[in-house]
């Protein structure tokens, strides 16, 4: 044969012939059914949501303790370990035993803050690495590491219930009140660690912070908080306005700090009573269902009415005056 009539498949069946197909009468509609919904994840045996249900099945506290710990963990910026950096927010973590996974200094620094970091670490077996501080102003980003920096974990973070349980242990072996600070739109880290740091110096129990939208613990709150976060908890809370709730359901007065205040701060009435103070952002201030929580709104009296303070200072300034109301009232 001509042309490709050698190839095979390539000469025309007889009877064969180009056109419209005749259909399959409905006899192939069966194949183009569905299959009903797709199962859930947990009912698939390969899925790792199975796997998740039969091993909480065999440990039923297992799948708690796992989602706990995500829950705490959950941030911007805490997927992986954190660097602490600065003298003296490294040898706090350190004193505080918050688990270091090791300890850079950059060599020929004589200082005592320093070598007490290095003697802490040793004697807890944490790695002491000596790093060139160009590898150091990488590994901080730039920060003002003084030499020294610490690597360590996300952090824990507590949650509503447990500052809650602090605060009215704290309340039973002190002759004050219980203080907790509420924070609602602080985004920036700095702010969150001046804040956490002038609730370790007035004597607070803890720190409660939104889980979304706000600044969470990082380098950075660590750097200025000049590691007072190793002993004031910071709580996560799912929704602000509903934890304030549990609050004064649990005894606590709640005072939110705005510029333009029902009562003004000196002579607060409530200083006295287990108190949150809650401060807002500097710009937007307190949204509107935290400000409904509140049982007032503290207004800081100053000269030039047209300034506002920065959170951090705001809460530095009320909680000043909320412990001198404290001294006063024990006489």
């Amino acid at each position: 044969m001509a042309g490709n009539s050698g190839r095979r498949g390539a000469v025309r069946k007889p009877g064969s012939k180009k056109g419209a197909v005749v259909g399959s009468g409905g006899r192939r509609r069966r194949g183009l059914e569905g299959k009903g919904p797709t199962p859930k994840a947990e009912d698939r045996p390969y899925h790792k949501a199975h796997k998740a249900r039969q091993a909480a099945r065999r440990d039923p506290g297992a799948a708690g303790r796992a989602s706990q710990r995500t829950g705490r963990q959950r941030n911007a910026g805490h997927g992986g370990h954190e660097v602490v950096a600065g003298r003296n927010a490294v040898l706090e973590a350190l004193r505080a035993g918050v688990p270091v996974s090791a300890l850079l200094v950059s060599g020929g620094l004589d200082d005592d803050r320093i070598r007490e970091a290095v003697t802490l670490a040793t004697s807890r077996g944490i790695p002491v690495l000596e790093t060139p501080r160009a590898e150091m102003d990488r590994l901080t980003d730039g920060a003002v590491h003084q030499g020294a920096a610490a690597r360590v974990p996300p952090y824990d973070y507590a949650d509503v219930a447990d500052l809650l349980e602090l605060a009215g242990k704290s309340f039973t072996r002190s002759p004050d009140p219980a203080l907790v600070v509420a924070l609602d739109g602080i985004t920036d880290p700095r702010n969150l660690g001046a804040i956490i740091r002038s609730v370790a110096a007035f004597g607070g129990h803890g720190v409660l912070i939104p889980s979304r939208r706000s600044a969470g613990v990082t380098a950075a709150t660590w750097k200025t908080s000049a590691g007072a976060v190793a002993r004031v908890p910071v709580a996560l809370a799912t929704n602000l306005a509903r934890a304030l709730s549990q609050f004064r359901q649990a005894g606590f007065f709640v005072v939110g700090l705005d510029m333009n205040g029902d009562v003004d701060l000196p002579g607060l009435a409530l200083a006295t009573e287990p108190l949150v103070i809650v401060a807002g952002s500097e710009g937007k201030g307190l949204s509107r269902l935290v400000r409904e929580s509140c049982d007032q709104i503290a207004g800081i009296p100053m000269p030039g009415r047209m300034e506002s303070l920065n959170a951090s200072v705001a809460c530095g300034v009320t909680l000043y005056e909320v412990s001198r109301l404290r001294a006063a009232a024990r006489g």
